[in-house]
């Protein structure tokens, strides 16, 4: 059996010889390495190192080394088929079966080769952008009014693309070379096919592999147009989900601070850069994943999540602390930070120092806190029933953590705060296998087979139609809004919801909910969801006009509509504004199934194609956005009060709160 050596490599990429080599040998962090004693010859002294950053195991003593493989290979007595097998099935990797043919070798060579060629593709756009940024006064007053210096920019191979749509023809002789639109510099039109540069009139952020090959762009707008950045679509050699903005460069400054510091933006990541923070790293316009927690972990041993301390960074901090908990190994350190909500780390730094932010880090919290409060979100935790709330919450985060010490030490915080012996929690959640109901408010919605089996009233699925508050997150506990009605049903139509249904959903009203029930026909639900994706889809170019609070309002509805809108945002992000029959094409793609079906639904049925002038649209349209956003609002002002009496920034969160209400309302009136 031959395997290929591109899955080879695929695998070691996703494998932490560390982890390997610590089932077997006990580490300790020492420098940048892990030590321990050699398990390949008797020592009483520790000379063999782990390198987590090289992914290579060395003994000092009688010379033993390799890689993740090799290890068990060496010390599990395993074959390299066995031992490829066994670490893929730890990663969820398939091994080739059959040996490979002359053809599959063939293809294997012409992409890498196709690969080298995309690199030098983007490395000579690179040139030609850093070129256009001396010559460019409205970029480089931009960065001196951030405090980047030339050498900064220097470092990170900041640029600038030209206004003009076709910039790219004066550094490429082929315009039409097939090679700019595999690497994402250029879009083909489907209908016509012209092609024009995907970048324009933007501050360039050059994306590097730990290798330091360039492999995608980010784009920043100069103002507040939208999107604020415009990220490279995936590409053979771009993966967003895998990889970090400013790794590369931050390589030498994370082994020497100790520590990664997760920013949410690319030029957090330069302004801290040059404010003294070269440790610190971002995502590439998504959530964070495991892939990225794994390979900082090949760094360090610390990582710190700094998040905005608002609703979306809140969201986006549980998000993080999901991916990571698998992570959480006892010699690891994962802490998060929540800033002021009027500062982001760089303008935190300059009003307050760099000491200031400093101590921040060292007192973020940690992630055994953190679980928990995630964990009490909405609970009350004087009452019997928020209490249990509060373990079913936690239990399914606490289910992700290593076996360990930490996690025991939380399995006892958590049987404190129930009032339960720990024995008694211990003993109960052993003999009944967590249920996907039991998930935290703010974990990614189940799929169809999942089973809710609360009421709505309870933090699992608050009665807000296709939206659910910030305070809880967007879970809706497999309840679906009848659109008909006010009551609630279970989804996929499990049985044991009807209950909840007679006591719980009987006589809700409509008018507090994000999506208000439907006063027409069935076929025609008058949603304001519904009227928002219609518009949008009929009108791709209004995205233009979204700002950060529509687009993170409309992000967190519910399934349908939430995973249709932000679908939308992401073809409007990679291929611009779209007529909605090359949009309708693109729902046949298989990524699409979930929300196809929706989308055809609005844009076929009667009075599917919105009908009026254009400015006319755009009023409507930022009418129904008003009016989500009030109905978001008023939910929040009630968590926000709510928390008066323990939080002592909520007095203030509160009136930002009243005063945008107020703002919006009288912008609704003055425009219906």
């Amino acid at each position: 059996m031959s395997i290929p050596q591109s899955f080879i490599q695929e695998l070691l990429s996703r494998v932490d010889v560390v982890d390997i080599v610590g089932r077997y040998v006990q580490l300790r962090k020492g420098g940048a390495n892990f030590m321990g004693l050699c398990p390949f010859h008797g020592e009483k002294s520790p000379s063999f190192s782990v390198s987590p950053s090289k992914q290579f195991y060395h003994c000092f003593g009688c010379g033993k080394n390799g890689n993740a493989i090799g290890f068990l290979m060496e010390h599990a007595g395993m074959g390299f088929i066995e031992a490829v097998q066994d670490l893929a099935g730890q990663v969820g990797l398939v091994v080739p079966q059959d040996d490979i043919s002359p053809q599959e070798r063939q293809r294997q060579a012409a992409q890498k080769e196709k690969q080298a060629t995309l690199f030098d593709v983007l490395e000579k756009a690179g040139e030609a952008y850093r070129r256009h940024l001396k010559d460019s006064p409205h970029a480089i007053e931009y960065l001196k009014r951030r405090g980047v210096s030339g050498q900064t920019a220097a470092r990170f191979g900041l640029g600038y693309a030209p206004e003009g749509w076709r910039s790219l023809a004066s550094v490429f002789a082929q315009y039409d070379d097939p090679l700019l639109h595999e690497s994402g510099l250029v879009i083909v039109n489907e209908e016509d096919n012209k092609r024009y540069d995907r970048f324009r009139d933007r501050l360039m952020f050059p994306i590097r592999n730990v290798k330091g090959e360039c492999i995608g762009y980010g784009g920043r707008v100069f103002g507040d147009e939208k999107p604020k950045y415009l990220n490279s679509p995936e590409t053979p050699v771009f993966h967003k989900g895998r990889e970090l903005y400013g790794l590369f460069e931050a390589r030498n400054a994370l082994r020497e601070m100790g520590y990664a510091l997760v920013t949410e933006g690319y030029m957090d990541v330069v302004a801290l850069a040059q404010l003294g923070f070269a440790n610190a790293v971002a995502t590439l316009g998504t959530a964070c994943t495991p892939d990225h927690v794994q390979k900082l972990f090949r760094f360090t041993d610390a990582v710190v999540f700094s998040f905005d301390g608002d609703n979306a960074g809140r969201r986006a901090a549980h998000k993080a602390l999901e991916a990571a908990l698998p992570y959480a190994t006892d010699t690891r350190s994962l802490k998060f930070l929540f800033l002021p909500t009027e500062h982001d780390p760089d303008s935190f730094i300059r009003e307050f120092g760099t000491d200031a932010f400093a101590r921040q880090v060292g007192d973020a919290k940690p992630l055994s806190r953190f679980l928990i409060d995630a964990a009490s979100e909405g609970c009350d935790l004087g009452l019997a029933e928020g209490r249990a709330h509060m373990a079913s919450n936690a239990r399914p985060l606490w289910t992700l953590l290593p076996d360990g010490v930490l996690k025991r030490q939380l399995l006892a915080e958590i049987a404190e705060l129930a009032q339960l012996q720990l024995q008694d929690l211990s003993e109960l959640w052993s003999k009944e296998p967590a249920r996907p109901g039991m998930r935290p408010s703010h974990a990614p919605a189940p799929g169809p087979e999942s089973h809710g089996g609360y009421p709505p009233d309870m933090d699992w699925a608050q009665d807000s139609g296709s939206y659910a508050p910030a305070a809880q997150g967007s879970y809706n506990g497999g309840y679906s809004a009848n659109a008909g009605g006010g009551s609630w049903s279970p989804s996929q139509g499990q049985g044991k919801g009807k209950k909840w249904e007679k006591s719980w959903g009987r006589d809700r009203q409509p008018a507090d909910r994000f999506e208000a029930a439907s006063r027409g026909p069935r076929s025609m639900p008058a949603t304001r969801t519904d009227q928002a994706a219609r518009l949008l889809m009929a009108h791709m170019e209004f995205m233009e006009e979204l700002t950060h609070e529509d687009f993170d309002a409309l992000s967190r509805c519910n399934a349908p509509h939430g995973p249709l809108f932000a679908w939308l945002e992401a073809q409007f992000q990679e291929y611009g504004a779209l007529p909605w029959a090359v949009l309708r094409e693109r729902l046949r793609d298989p990524s699409a199934v979930a929300v196809a079906p929706l989308a055809e639904r609005l844009m076929t049925g009667p009075h599917a194609q919105p009908e009026g002038e254009l400015p006319e649209l755009r009023r409507e349209l930022r009418g129904v956005l008003n009016r989500i956003l009030i109905d978001h609002i008023k939910q929040e002002t009630h968590a926000t009060a709510m928390a008066i009496a323990s939080d002592p920034h909520a007095a203030q969160r509160l009136r930002d709160l009243y005063a945008r209400l107020q703002f919006l309302e009288n912008e609704t009136r003055n425009g219906s």
